[in-house]
């Protein structure tokens, strides 16, 4: 015991006083950590909180010269704030959607209110409840937009309404921080809140006026030169979101307002999506240090007090958040299930939570501990919500007959709103003809679409995305909005004149599982009495012969088929050659 001891201090004291050691350190073990993140499906987030805590004093004990941790954690939240100032389009803004403007409101101020009484009645002091209670209005962009596309969700509808409604926080997140600037910045007692406020405005009019002079005039040539080569648009980038958050903090403004105003200046460019990605991995690997440097100020010891107040603030955010959702989508006329899916995508806290009561304890509003309770409300709301959203078909599928109160009829006024399709048109899909339903209108479904109008099928398109219905529509062509999870919608198709109901929706990359939308849509077809044939899709060939266990008549395998047409043209041409 005492040889271990001793080996362990030596350790320690050859890492204590070397960066590159202590850097080293902490890597190892955000990569075995992040290994058993991924064996358990949490997004990095968690394994990152979990590093944080490791490394800090509490624990392993890792940093000892916090200096460059924390101006790594720095240039991570610039960088993490320039990309969602990329996001934040003006066009896009514009364009947004009364669903999304209503939910994303209707969310933040129900979090926001009844958040700051749970803080009241849990003991938490008046400034440190309306912290807690903002803080925990901020969804994860980045945990939500990550599962949806995991999914294959982020053109369905409730991804479309889920997305806007997180462009909606941002925007709530954008006004936090410049109240937070306005209080705090320069709050050193010897000037007053008028006057700071005076600084913080005429800040505010030199930032933007810089920022939209920049938008109108200098970012598309500047982008277009910039852009021609890879490694000057990432270091371009780089400079801009720093130069901004320091001349932001010169002016009176935060740091990470600065930040998230140089992405703005570059959102309505047609080289965002570029930078996103060139800078993604980037944001990543900093943020790391942001939740090492957070881990250093826990004090464990002090976080055993905060565990009840985070299970009750935790279901909160669990439970209320998805029901505010629900009830105003509901309320809007969209299906108990769209409310439903969009509602939890909405049960857990972000990293602008924590970031928001980092920058509430540098200007000494709140102490470590409400730092702390933040902290441990994340891990809860984060861990959960993932299983949540990966699962959020199972969970419909149990829900189901306990939601019917989120819904008002008629429900498809909603979706009618958005695929232009009307009531009366949903109404009377079951009494018309089909040969074949097609669900899935990609590449391969207009493919197979296709050919099959060729051979005079008459052919119905069911697509979960809004604008590829509308696409159709305007083409000629029949198409209804309507998802393959949805068990309502196959009640309306016209099941007993039609031959095919064939689907190219390929399912997920870990196999069939019980969320798997093919075998929703089997299980719909046998309640509602279809007797005609199943054509579904997949890339993987061990899945087919446990879709055909399950029902299907017929599987697709688009990259297999595909090489086997290639073969035979390629054969029947030598053939040629040769005769």
């Amino acid at each position: 015991m005492f040889r271990t001891r001793s080996i362990e201090i030596d350790l320690l004291t050859h890492i204590h006083g070397n960066a590159f050691y202590e850097l080293t350190a902490m890597l190892t073990l955000a990569a075995v950590l992040g290994l058993v993140g991924q064996w358990l499906r949490q997004p990095m987030i968690v394994t990152f909180i979990a590093v944080g805590i490791l490394s800090g004093p509490s624990v392993l004990g890792l940093v000892e010269d916090a200096g460059y941790i924390a101006l790594l954690a720095e240039l991570g939240i610039a960088i993490l704030l320039f990309l969602v100032g990329l996001k934040l389009d003006l066009a896009l803004i514009r364009t947004l959607g009364p669903v999304a403007l209503f939910t994303g409101l209707g969310q933040v101020i129900f979090t926001a209110l009844f958040g700051f009484l749970l803080g009241l009645l849990l003991g938490l002091g008046p400034l440190v409840s309306i912290y807690v209670a903002i803080a925990l209005t901020f969804s994860s962009t980045i945990i939500i937009v990550k599962l949806l596309s995991d999914k294959r969700e982020t053109d369905s509808l409730h991804g479309r309404i889920a997305i806007g409604f997180l462009i909606v926080q941002d925007i709530v997140v954008v006004l936090a921080m410049i109240g937070l600037s306005a209080i705090g910045v320069g709050g050193d007692g010897g000037e007053s809140t008028g006057s700071r406020l005076l600084g913080i405005g005429l800040g505010a009019m030199v930032m933007l006026g810089l920022v939209a002079v920049f938008i109108k005039y200098i970012a598309d040539p500047l982008m277009r030169r910039v852009a021609s080569s890879s490694e000057l648009l990432l270091v371009f980038a780089i400079a801009l979101a720093t130069l901004l958050a320091a001349l932001g903090h010169v002016l009176g403004f935060s740091m990470e307002l600065g930040g998230l105003l140089a992405g703005v200046a570059l959102a309505s460019t047609p080289y965002r999506e570029a930078i996103v990605s060139r800078l993604s991995s980037l944001r990543d690997f900093l943020l790391l240090f942001f939740f090492i440097a957070l881990g250093s100020q826990l004090d464990l010891a002090l976080l055993g007090d905060q565990v009840v107040p985070a299970l009750v603030l935790s279901v909160f955010v669990l439970v209320g958040n998805p029901l505010i959702v629900m009830l105003i989508m509901g309320y809007m006329g969209y299906t108990k299930r769209t409310g439903f899916l969009a509602g939890l995508t909405v049960a857990q806290i972000s990293e602008f939570s924590l970031i928001f009561m980092a920058m509430g304890l540098s200007l000494n509003h709140v102490e470590a501990s409400a730092l702390g309770l933040v902290t441990l409300i994340g891990l809860i709301t984060i861990v959960l919500s993932v299983y949540m959203i990966t699962y959020s078909h199972t969970l419909y599928r149990w829900l189901e007959p306990y939601l019917d109160v989120f819904e008002r009829r008629p429900s498809q006024v909603a979706i009618a709103a958005i695929s232009d399709t009307t009531v009366e048109e949903e109404a009377h899909l079951k009494y018309k003809r089909y040969d074949a339903v097609l669900y899935g209108y990609g590449r391969f479904g207009s493919e197979i679409a296709s050919r099959l109008t060729e051979q005079g099928y008459r052919i119905a398109i069911v697509d979960f995305n809004p604008e590829t219905v509308k696409q159709c529509r305007l083409n000629g062509i029949e198409a209804y909005y309507g998802d393959a999870c949805d068990p309502d919608f196959v009640e309306h198709l016209p099941l007993a004149h039609t031959r095919w109901v064939i689907s190219t929706l390929r399912g997920q990359d870990h196999g069939v599982t019980a969320e798997d939308p093919r075998l929703a849509l089997i299980s719909a077809l046998h309640h509602h009495g279809f007797e005609g044939q199943i054509a579904l899709t997949t890339h993987k060939v061990s899945d087919i012969e446990t879709l055909k266990d399950k029902g299907a008549n017929l599987v697709f395998l688009p990259y297999r088929d595909a090489a086997g047409e290639a073969t035979r043209l390629v054969l029947e041409s030598d053939q040629k050659v040769i005769s």
